[in-house]
């Protein structure tokens, strides 16, 4: 198995523009997840897919700063692109992460992985996890199904959704991390100017540089500060669909 990081870009959100582009510190959102997905030797590339459309060039001009492969699509087709970018990698399975997101639970890769391959499945996640935390591992060949057979709205953003509406042609595997660890209520994606103050405050607190907060390091923290969790908790959108399993 050959895992390819896929990470859509694109610059079209209207509630808080150029989300991967901004600083949590000296150094972007998208940048500190290519640098924490570099310290995992599981992941043989990572690939930017970034829309064609005018005004994502400094996607392209990120990438090559820092010496990462990248292909250009269209703009609504978000899993065609995630298809394109495996692709150019050679591989055969794909790592999802959403590009607003910059905490992610890589403790659990290698487990993940090792379930992936034991039960051949189509796609793997752990459940249960704070909103933007979850990654996503997806065969190739179910996505290039999903993308084939499926419509509009199935190769949007909402890349899975064609294997969530036919459990019957794929094979699903969702992992449960230890019950004290779980916090589905908690919200770390960023979304809105709220979301990125409080990872902005959350990476100074763990030293303001790119290295990677560990998953229990960072929910122990999270945890002995509700003050800061309720700037986030009662952020609404009707257009935004929380991945939950």
């Amino acid at each position: 198995m050959k895992i390819v990081a896929t990470l859509a870009c694109r610059n079209n959100s209207r509630r808080l523009y150029g989300k991967p582009l901004q600083l949590l510190e000296q150094f972007s959102v998208l940048e500190y997840m290519v640098n924490c997905i570099k310290e995992h030797k599981e992941i043989s590339d990572i690939v930017l897919a970034i829309s064609e459309v005018k005004g994502n060039e400094a996607f392209i001009e990120l990438a090559e700063r820092n010496n990462i492969n990248y292909v250009t699509g269209d703009d609504r087709d978000v899993l065609g692109r995630l298809i394109k970018a495996c692709e150019l990698a050679g591989g055969d399975t794909v790592y999802r992460v959403t590009t607003e997101s910059p905490f992610g639970y890589l403790e659990g890769l290698q487990e993940a992985i090792a379930s992936h391959i034991a039960k051949n499945a189509d796609y793997t996640a752990h459940a249960k996890l704070p909103d933007g935390v979850l990654f996503e591992l997806i065969k190739l060949d179910a996505l290039k199904l999903s993308h084939k057979n499926g419509d509009y709205r199935h190769r949007s953003e909402l890349v899975n959704l064609y294997i969530e509406e036919h459990p019957e042609l794929f094979i699903k595997n969702i992992l449960q991390i230890d019950e004290k660890w779980q916090r589905p209520d908690y919200r770390l994606t960023i979304d809105f100017p709220e979301d990125l103050i409080l990872c902005r405050k959350i990476i100074r607190h763990f030293g303001g540089d790119n290295k990677y907060i560990p998953y229990k390091e960072l929910i122990t923290f999270l945890d002995s500060n509700p003050a800061l969790r309720a700037t986030v908790e009662n952020i609404t959108d009707e257009n935004y669909i929380k991945p939950v399993h």
